[in-house]
């Protein structure tokens, strides 16, 4: 009998322990975010679209800057997507290869807007975070600084940037990402005032701990929730710009190439009948930020504090 009771303690602890763990406010926010179907559909085709571009080169059997001279030329009648020539998604005017291409394409974009959504999410989150915590004239200043960027003409300063220091691919990085952040600092600043004043943050304070222990330690680790959706629903925006900028000829230069290139060439020869130069690229273009935009949404459904 004793032993049995302690098998029914030893279980009911385990069951206790199983609904205290069931109510953690991150379980909660993954179940409902797995639970989203448009999130979920979203997830799928972001995975789907970095499979294509890891895994996209080891199926091509052309390289990107190959040249098919049995098609160059007459690509409205010989380029076509074929499986007998190994052009899957045909070729460009050039005869190179719009798979590889587009393999290419895929792999630098998501590249500026992963890179351009963290440089913009690192910046903006311990600059808004100071600037909230601190607090006082600092914080006016600082704010009254974001204000007057903000001012200023987002694509403007970018096309500048690009002109004055080259048209390379690192300068793309570095420009996209830091003109990006001024919307992420607001928002953390925002969420920071709200924290400051938290009894752990007044217990924290009380205890010596320096402003920027706190800032990185306390503050920044419960602004996680927030920052995550926006960088999710910042990526597309970075790609989104990306490919404006390269459709303009300012962004990626050749022998590289991005989504936005590969538009803007098969917008260019729409007349001539070769449809899949531009329908290839547009629809990796299109689902992915379709893709971001529903995992932003879900993630944004999962971690609302009302829903908990």
């Amino acid at each position: 009998m004793v032993i049995q009771q302690d098998k029914m303690q030893s279980l009911a602890a385990r069951m206790a322990q199983d609904e205290v763990k069931g109510r953690s406010p991150w379980a909660d926010a993954r179940k409902r975010f797995f639970r989203n179907k448009a999130a979920m559909t979203g997830l799928i085709i972001l995975i789907a679209v970095a499979l294509f571009a890891l895994l996209g080169g080891y199926f091509a059997q052309w390289s990107n800057e190959d040249l098919d001279f049995t098609v160059m030329g007459q690509v409205a009648t010989m380029g076509a997507p074929s499986l007998e020539n190994g052009h899957y998604f045909g070729t460009d005017d050039l005869g190179r290869d719009l798979f590889a291409r587009t393999v290419q394409g895929t792999q630098i974009s998501l590249m500026v807007g992963i890179v351009g959504a963290a440089i913009a999410v690192i910046v903006g989150t311990l600059y808004g975070a100071t600037a909230g915590y601190v607090g006082g004239r600092t914080d006016q200043i600082m704010m009254r600084a974001v204000d007057i960027l903000m001012s200023i003409p987002y694509m403007f300063v970018l096309i500048l940037l690009l002109v004055m220091f080259g048209r390379s691919i690192a300068m793309l990085f570095l420009g996209i990402g830091l003109i990006s952040w001024l919307d992420m600092s607001r928002i953390v600043r925002g969420q920071t005032l709200s924290l400051k004043n938290r009894e752990f943050i007044e217990a924290a304070r009380a205890t010596g701990v320096p402003s920027w222990k706190i800032i990185l330690r306390h503050i920044v680790p419960n602004l996680l929730g927030v920052v995550a959706v926006y960088a999710t629903l910042l990526v597309p925006l970075m790609i989104l710009t990306e490919s404006f900028i390269s459709f303009l000829g300012l962004g990626v230069q050749e022998p590289l190439t991005s989504w936005g290139a590969l538009i803007s060439e098969g917008a260019g020869t729409m007349n001539y009948g070769t449809l899949w130069q531009l329908a290839f690229p547009l629809f990796f273009f299109v689902i992915t930020l379709f893709g971001f935009f529903f995992v932003g949404d879900g993630l944004r459904d999962a971690l609302d504090p009302k829903d908990r």
